[in-house]
């Protein structure tokens, strides 16, 4: 099959559809976020949408029913397949076919068993034309976490550390408050605004008892989902994490063994229980990651300490890191960024390829994407 001739309007238009769709980040889940631009033929944008918050209605629905009967004889410009099966909404396909678009241009095919080729297959039946592929690689990293969750049975991981310049994240007495300045935590929260979750250990809330909300200006709304790991169920009802869950969900994952005793341990509180098995004193992080699958999470944002950082890197989890530098340093004594990974060579080192390198206030942040996905 030939591949399609787009034109550089073509592409523009996609990278208004890609601006859209990063707007659903971390408020969409467990559908993919998607954007949608409706251009007459003499280029002018009629409709333009994104998916909604909880999911829908999908980004084509609200791009279509802001150009009304502008939409015929349009071209639709849409980052994900349109969905063809009915679920709780019509599919958007069907809808395209209604208001008389003449040609959708796709980024991608979505790998949902329940799509997967099938929009598309519905609007040329429909005589529309179809051309896929434009912007493809782009359109995939926005929606990384849902194609993790359909094609990998585990939602995308991105792990943020905070450190000196010698990757210590806290004094020896267990400091760490604050070795990032200002800019570099906002920018910390505007991580955890785009995340479906933001995951810690137990630890962590003993240690440091968090509230793990988006503190950003009118953003407060954005908090995503708390998920703590709790194997042995250390963590305290008086933890600020319980006392929240009526205003921010929150999950507790324990071990299978302990999920009777924490399910009425925290029956009158707004605590999700959820048990996965084990590997040996430790949850089995594969296990755990898909039972957050399962319950609809596609994007993971870890602020643990080095343990959990350290398991997550070792069992091959996290696609992402996010390294935050402050430019001072501790010493030998303080705690480690990740800890040990326990390896006996240099080859068995996990590997991550560098993507950017930005200047935050007097701080740098690095990020690097996994080697070997």
């Amino acid at each position: 099959m030939t591949a399609p001739a787009f034109t550089e309007d073509d592409r523009h238009f996609m990278r208004v559809a890609l601006s859209l769709s990063k707007r659903g980040l971390g408020n969409v889940w467990p559908n993919p976020s998607v954007g949608c631009v409706l251009v007459s033929s003499d280029g002018s944008i009629v409709g333009r949408g994104h998916t909604q918050p909880g999911g829908r209605p999908h980004a084509e629905r609200v791009a279509l029913d802001m150009a009304g009967d502008l939409a015929r004889g349009a071209t639709a410009y849409v980052t994900l397949e349109p969905c063809s099966h009915v679920g709780k909404s019509p599919p958007c396909a069907a809808g395209l076919i209604q208001a008389g678009v003449t040609r959708v241009i796709s980024a991608l095919t979505d790998p949902d068993p329940r799509v997967s080729g099938r929009g598309h297959n519905m609007l040329r039946d429909a005589g529309i034309k179809v051309d896929v592929g434009l912007l493809s690689a782009e359109a995939a990293k926005v929606n990384e976490g849902f194609l993790s969750k359909v094609e990998k049975g585990r939602p995308f991981v991105t792990l943020k550390l905070a450190s000196t310049l010698d990757a210590r994240s806290a004094t020896a007495s267990g400091e760490s408050q604050w070795i990032t300045g200002e800019a570099a935590r906002q920018e910390g929260h505007r991580l955890r605004a785009t995340h479906d979750a933001i995951l810690v250990g137990a630890n962590t809330v003993l240690v440091d008892d968090p509230t793990l909300t988006c503190r950003l200006a009118g953003r407060g709304h954005q908090s995503p989902v708390r998920v703590v790991l709790d194997r042995a169920g250390d963590v305290p009802l008086s933890a600020q994490l319980v006392q929240t869950a009526n205003d921010v969900p929150t999950w507790l994952v324990t071990s299978d063994a302990n999920f009777a005793e924490l399910s009425e341990r925290f029956e009158k509180t707004s605590i999700k229980v959820i048990s996965a098995g084990c590997a040996g004193d430790h949850l089995d992080l594969h296990d755990v990651m898909r039972k957050l699958s399962d319950a609809g999470l596609t994007r993971i944002l870890v602020e643990s300490g080095g343990n959990l950082a350290a398991a997550l890197v070792s069992a091959g989890l996290v696609g992402r890191i996010v390294h935050f530098v402050a430019p001072v340093m501790i010493g030998g004594d303080g705690k480690a960024m990740v800890a040990s990974l326990g390896l006996k060579q240099l080859s068995d080192m996990p590997r991550f390829e560098r993507i950017s390198v930005r200047e935050i206030g007097e701080d740098i942040v690095v990020t690097y994407d996994n080697a070997t996905d």
